[in-house]
């Protein structure tokens, strides 16, 4: 199948399927699909084959040209942690050891030097503890102290805010929980409750629903402020200008 994808230059999944006919396979989701599919993307995984384009939203290959092994694998496997740390950073211990296990879903074969790589991060990132917890961020960030912007944003629930339900707990004292996939007689929030952020504070949760925008108050009710009434209306209408038809 490398052979094919190198003699046509860049292949659409479709070809291949015409080509070797590997028939159908349980794919990820327990649903069916091409296993000619599946072996492409199991490729590109393993660094054999890259992405050239998208057709239709499908990924078209080509193959990749072998890159030599790093002269020292653990430098890169810790530039790779601190691409994750300053995104997301400051994280608390528990959720620094959290990304070094998720990391070796991407690069497997590091697996079994995920205890090292945390012991060097701990080393080498800036930390303190804070009230019992140890938090961790890049080395030589500063923190600025300023006013926060008089903005309402209304996150995604995978925001780099909300995506450690731990920390969001730490940061702004309640929980807020992802409850798309709970039964509707068992969530608090809502299908797809959008943490609601005023200023520098997460101070409750909206959903979008075919008659608006409902909220949700962690205090029971909104700030009397008039400039967050104003500023609540304002992402609601930003929102309602992203989800028209384009």
């Amino acid at each position: 199948m490398l052979e094919f994808v190198r003699e046509r230059g860049v292949v659409h999944p479709r070809d291949v399927d015409a080509e070797f006919a590997h028939g159908k396979t349980t794919n990820w989701f327990g649903g069916s699909s091409n296993a000619s599919t599946q072996l492409l993307d199991g490729m590109h995984y393993r660094g054999l084959l890259r992405v050239a384009r998208r057709e239709g939203g499908i990924r078209l290959y080509a193959a990749r040209e072998a890159v030599p092994p790093p002269d020292d694998p653990r430098a890169v496997h810790d530039a790779l942690l601190d691409v994750v740390v300053a995104k997301y950073a400051p994280l608390p211990l528990a959720t620094l050891g959290m990304l070094v296990s998720r990391l070796s879903i991407g690069v497997p074969q590091w697996r079994d030097a995920r205890g090292a790589v945390l012991q060097r991060a701990k080393a080498r990132l800036a930390h303190e503890r804070i009230d019992g917890v140890d938090w961790y961020w890049p080395a030589g960030e500063r923190l600025r102290r300023r006013e926060p912007e008089e903005r309402v944003r209304l996150l995604a629930p995978f925001d780099p805010l909300a995506w450690d339900r731990r920390r969001f707990e730490l940061f702004w004292g309640w929980a807020y929980r992802f409850e798309a996939y709970t039964p509707a007689p068992k969530r608090q929030l809502g299908y797809y409750a959008l943490p609601l952020l005023w200023r520098d504070e997460v101070i409750g949760w909206a959903n979008v629903e075919a008659g608006g925008v409902r909220c949700g108050y962690v205090a029971g009710r909104p700030p009397r402020d008039a400039a967050f009434r104003r500023e609540l209306e304002a992402e609601i209408e930003r929102l309602r200008l992203f989800l028209q038809p384009r």
